[in-house]
């Protein structure tokens, strides 16, 4: 099972190489990541996507208590854990 670091990196990966699927990565993020993935984003998670640019910048904090490596994999292969959290970020995997 690829660590929520690989699936980060697939993800950013195909979307530096596939047009199409950057535009669907910004425009539907879970259907992007499930789609590409083969996994189920439970639906209380937001997945937000943005886009670098010279004109802005972003800077991601992590949650006040942080998810361990354990419950990550759980919510990448679709498990529901109650509530792990308000925004998965592509960041966070």
């Amino acid at each position: 099972m690829e660590t929520a670091k690989e699936m980060q990196a697939r993800v950013v990966g195909k979307a530096a190489e596939d047009s199409d699927f950057r535009a669907r990565l910004l425009s539907d993020p879970k259907g992007a990541i499930e789609q590409e993935l083969g996994v189920t984003i439970p639906g209380s998670l937001s997945v937000e996507v943005h886009e670098e640019s010279g004109a802005a910048a972003h800077l991601v904090l992590p949650p006040a208590s942080k998810l361990s490596e354990s419950d990550l994999q759980a919510v990448a292969g679709g498990a529901v854990m109650g509530d792990i959290g308000r925004i998965w970020r592509v960041q966070d995997w």
